[in-house]
């Protein structure tokens, strides 16, 4: 849903991803991307070159990344009656899943990627991609595994992958404007797997991290 009056584009990123975008977080899908596309559009370096103009699409990229997470969580808090999201209920810790983990982590996690963590394990980035086997999946980086959730599949539907049966990992920029970027992981046994629709940053940060653990 639109807000009445739209986040400034020159305020700092907020908390909530959706100010920022000028929706509430009820916002659709649709509605997200398409407040993304505008924003964007109007405040891409193409158009308006300039240090400002690049500070401005970084939060609108950040915002939409983490809007697209927050999405794909159907816990998600929705707003009150006045407009204002509350904070949620504190659940009883020995019946959260991934309880050790911060609460923004867990939102961008999801129920089904925070019950499949193991005692202790940390998250380092969740990411929004897709798969051969589902357009539209999460993935995350803990500091033992890929840990990833094909959201599309009937089956199968959380796989993982663990740092020491990597092989060989890289990026590529995804054509025909290289806006987005493809990270490629090939394991032991020579298996390649293909994670697509990252941010450039996000898919640079996630070879880093992987090849760090490689050695």
């Amino acid at each position: 849903m639109r807000r009445s009056a739209g986040a400034r584009h020159n305020d700092p990123v907020p908390d909530d991803p959706f100010a920022l975008l000028g929706l509430t977080s009820d916002a659709s899908s649709d509605e997200l991307t398409a407040a993304y596309r505008a924003a964007a559009k109007e405040w891409h370096p193409d158009r308006r070159p300039g240090e400002e103009a690049s500070e401005q699409m970084a939060r609108i990229n950040a915002a939409y990344d983490a809007a697209r997470a927050a999405l794909a969580n159907p816990q998600r808090p929705r707003p009150t009656t006045n407009g204002a999201t509350p904070p949620p209920a504190r659940p009883r810790r020995a019946n959260v899943a991934a309880h050790w983990l911060d609460p923004a982590m867990r939102r961008a996690l999801g129920g089904e990627l925070a019950r499949s963590l193991h005692e202790g394990e940390d998250v380092l980035l969740v990411v929004p991609t897709s798969t051969w086997a589902s357009p539209q999946a999460r993935l995350a980086l803990t500091d033992r595994r890929l840990l990833w959730l094909n959201e599309d599949a009937i089956g199968d539907r959380i796989r993982s992958l663990r740092y020491e049966q990597i092989a060989r990992v890289d990026q590529r920029p995804s054509w025909p404007r290289r806006r987005t970027a493809t990270l490629r992981v090939r394991d032991r046994q020579g298996r390649r797997l293909i994670f697509a629709e990252l941010r450039p940053e996000s898919a640079a940060k996630a070879v880093r991290f992987i090849r760090e653990q490689l050695g």
